[in-house]
């Protein structure tokens, strides 16, 4: 899918501020499901980009505004084309470990030492009595029958992407959309007595419960097009969007969209991804002046003709 995003966040202050010093992470990855062309940045009052790659390997520009102002603007345009990623019946196929192989390679001390940074808890997703009794809600194991079964011996019901998705399918199922639920603060152990939450809340919970389940989990932030399951309409506004990619042995990162009762398809533009939130915050920065300010953002998504 070829697709245009335009991104305009606008800044307006209640009296001139000064020394504005930004970060910005708004330029999409390319990767083997997706590609960015014709990418762009324009800031208002005019600046500099300093473009680098923080640890995560996530694209960053950063910029200063040293001189009094009453706005700022940044406005980024790009040009993706997606692919669409394995379908399940395709992921099944590349598994040959056993579930319960798969399940000890996740414990495997090479393996946590290579992601530890994603089994970790984080402010966000510290992993709690409540994450464990989440946890628990989505059985991994059983009792097998016959002579194993009558030792009590059990082994686990589900390989770990099939798990994965249904802690996927359960948020989607037992939790509310509701963007006044819940605060850009709202932390996931949180979210589970709210039972309500908007894409970042629930990308949070669903991290907490893999990390806690011993499987490494990461935030994406990204944006999805979903002009076409709209009643055909070419464009559709908010589109910013979060959901989770999880590790999973032999497969590697898979993403899931605990939001979303679609399937992760060619719709999906992926941003970049962290342990969190606070990793991958699109656009932040400090500056000198009055706290006072309004924040507007205007994120559109139009489908293009893949001769366009």
């Amino acid at each position: 899918m070829k697709l245009k995003i335009s991104h305009i966040t606008k800044y307006q202050y209640a009296q001139e501020v000064s020394d504005s010093v930004n970060e910005i992470r708004l330029t999409p990855v390319t990767n083997e499901r997706q590609s960015c062309y014709n990418h762009s940045i324009a800031i208002e009052p005019n600046a500099s980009l300093f473009a680098y790659e923080d640890s995560f390997g996530n694209r960053v520009h950063a910029f200063s505004v040293n001189h009094p102002h009453r706005e700022l603007t940044i406005k980024t345009s790009m040009i993706v084309v997606t692919t669409e990623p394995f379908t399940l019946d395709d992921k099944k196929k590349l598994q040959s470990l056993k579930p319960s192989e798969a399940w000890e390679k996740l414990q495997s001390e090479k393996l946590i030492d290579r992601f530890i940074e994603f089994l970790l808890p984080t402010a966000y997703t510290e992993i709690t009595n409540e994450i464990h009794k989440l946890m628990n809600e989505i059985p991994r194991l059983s009792v097998i029958s016959g002579e194993a079964g009558k030792r009590g011996a059990a082994v686990p019901a589900s390989s770990v992407y099939e798990w994965v998705d249904a802690l996927c399918n359960y948020i989607r199922t037992n939790f509310i959309y509701d963007p006044e639920a819940t605060t850009v603060s709202t932390k996931a152990y949180e979210l589970i007595a709210k039972q309500r939450g908007v894409c970042q809340d629930f990308a949070h919970l669903m991290i907490a419960v893999c990390r806690a389940q011993g499987i490494p989990a990461r935030y994406v932030s990204g944006y999805h097009f979903v002009g076409d399951l709209q009643g055909g309409a070419a464009d559709f506004e908010q589109a910013s969007h979060a959901w989770v990619e999880a590790y999973v042995p032999e497969l590697g990162w898979c993403s899931f969209d605990p939001t979303n009762k679609t399937a992760f398809d060619d719709r999906y533009v992926k941003l970049g991804h962290g342990r969190d939130y606070l990793d991958i915050v699109p656009v932040k920065g400090i500056y000198r002046g009055t706290s006072e300010q309004r924040l507007s953002v205007k994120v559109d998504v139009q489908k293009l003709n893949s001769g366009a």
